[in-house]
């Protein structure tokens, strides 16, 4: 099943965070992942509101977290650790 990657970032350190960016669009794209929303307008309702949301849908959960862990996601994640703060999750979807 699909799944959808949701991140939901404050960043810090925009030089950083940039290639940040930069890096991951290439490494999720490797794993299949596309962009369905990313940092555009949104309305806090609940919780914590993080200036930068972005949702990337997988072709399933493996091939979220196959990309999480992969080298060349990593490589990019070190330029956002310390340029951002950030909670990252993995949801399958029903479709």
């Amino acid at each position: 099943m699909p799944a959808l990657w949701i991140a939901h970032v404050t960043v810090t350190d925009p030089d950083a965070y940039a290639k940040y960016a930069e890096l991951a669009g290439p490494a999720i794209a490797q794993h299949g992942g596309k962009f369905i929303a990313r940092g555009g307008r949104f309305v806090q309702l609940e919780g914590q509101e993080r200036a930068r949301n972005v949702v990337a849908r997988f072709p399933s959960v493996e091939d979220a977290e196959a990309c999480y862990n992969s080298p060349e996601y990593q490589r990019a994640l070190d330029h956002a650790r310390g340029a951002s703060e950030r909670e990252l999750l993995i949801v399958e979807t029903n479709e």
